[in-house]
């Protein structure tokens, strides 16, 4: 992203005007995903900005189409066609990377054939280079915020899951990836709510995927109409808190349009090419953490914390973070979102476990950007709610995939 791009960019998010959707689009691939994540970063931008930022999820986004023919010719499999009783030649949908076309297979199935419009990894690499190195020149005069903040991080994981997301047979490695996960656990911990859209492998390629039709709104759609209660928030963080925490394997880009919930309350992941993994050491450390928070058991949420330092801190540093610790979630049990973000909490929870040695390097990007987007949906759909104590059942459920005790080093 060039520099001039960059400071239109930052525009949209802090100047006067609405933002301009289309001009967004306009400037890559790159403001397209950076823009998704501040349309949930209510404690850094506008409120009104965010939401007018969250159309950046829609799958209906106003992006130029391109000829499906011109586009099948190129790059669908030999006698792909042949299959079909027909595809519509308008897409109902465009996104950042592709265009989708409703279908009709040989059989009667109704399905959408999803495209890549174009090749976008070279001009996307390029423009994450370019953001590195302001990234880079703006950390030289503050080193601290590599780890504090650590942009460069956050970049690194944007251009990760996205770059995987360019390859369409990604996006079937990894339905396949959680659903396995899931039925693994089947036994102890069934997640009975979870759907995924049947794709034919047969007739997808890198840019070609072919897949079930649902129709059902997206938690965009519900959000919106006020349809999405909060037990259905809960059991969605059952869910992917399940994978996030206790499986490790989790959907890396479930934004509020990546995830669609029909009128039974059942959930189907799409979307599904980013699959992120998280080492053990950070989920268990962020697992340990909010199950001893939601509990009130404040000393060793803290210690949970610190399980992500190399070296434990002791004497003036440990005593500086249990302070600072104290200070900060004096009280924090009990209040809304609205009140305090979950999301604003952490990033100083961040800075103060930093402080006394914990290190959060990209493997931690991941949860921390799952759980902005939970929070940012909370914020939007019930901001009146208790979120940490909401947690608590479903994080003692999870403890039948982790032990919360295993992780929590003796307290000085």
């Amino acid at each position: 992203m060039k520099l001039l791009t960059f400071l239109r960019f930052f525009r949209q998010l802090k100047g006067k005007k609405p933002v301009d959707i289309d001009a967004i689009q306009s400037m890559g691939l790159l403001a397209v995903k950076l823009g998704q994540i501040f349309a949930l970063r209510p404690d850094l931008i506008e409120p009104e900005r965010c939401i007018e930022l969250q159309n950046l999820y829609s799958r209906a986004a106003t992006i130029p189409e391109e000829n499906s023919q011109a586009l099948l010719d190129k790059f669908a499999p030999t006698g792909f066609q042949e299959h079909f009783q027909h595809i519509e030649p308008k897409p109902f949908a465009a996104a950042s990377i592709g265009q989708i076309h409703r279908a009709v297979l040989k059989d009667g199935t109704n399905v959408v054939v999803k495209i890549i419009k174009a090749d976008f990894e070279a001009s996307f690499r390029r423009d994450v280079r370019r953001m590195k190195r302001w990234i880079r020149m703006g950390l030289f005069f503050n080193p601290r915020l590599r780890k504090v903040g650590n942009p460069i991080g956050l970049l690194a994981h944007i251009e990760d899951y996205t770059l995987r997301e360019l390859n369409l047979m990604n996006e079937i490695d990894g339905r396949q990836q959680l659903i396995e996960r899931a039925h693994g656990i089947e036994k102890h911990f069934a997640m009975p709510k979870l759907k995924f859209p049947k794709m034919w492998e047969s007739l997808s390629n890198e840019h070609i995927l072919v897949m079930e039709e649902v129709t059902h709104p997206t938690l965009e759609d519900h959000l919106e109409a006020g349809t999405l209660t909060w037990p259905d928030m809960l059991q969605l963080f059952r869910i992917h808190g399940a994978f996030m925490f206790g499986l490790g394997t989790f959907h890396g880009d479930l934004h509020p349009g990546n995830a669609m919930m029909d009128d039974e309350g059942n959930f189907f992941f799409i979307d599904t090419g980013a699959i992120c993994n998280a080492p053990e050491h950070v989920r268990n450390a962020l697992f340990g953490f909010f199950f001893f928070l939601a509990k009130g058991e404040l000393r060793s949420a803290f210690d949970a914390m610190l399980t992500m330092a190399a070296v434990r801190p002791t004497g003036k540093t440990l005593e500086t973070y249990y302070a600072s610790m104290n200070e900060l979630y004096a009280g924090f049990v009990g209040t809304s979102v609205s009140e305090v973000s979950l999301t604003e909490q952490m990033m100083k929870t961040v800075k103060a476990a930093v402080l006394a040695g914990c290190a959060f390097g990209e493997e931690a990007f991941p949860i921390i950007r799952s759980l902005m987007y939970m929070d940012g949906m909370v914020l939007k759909g019930h901001p009146d709610v208790d979120l940490i104590s909401s947690m608590g059942p479903y994080l003692d459920e999870f403890s039948v995939l982790i032990d919360p005790h295993s992780i929590i080093k003796p307290q000085d």
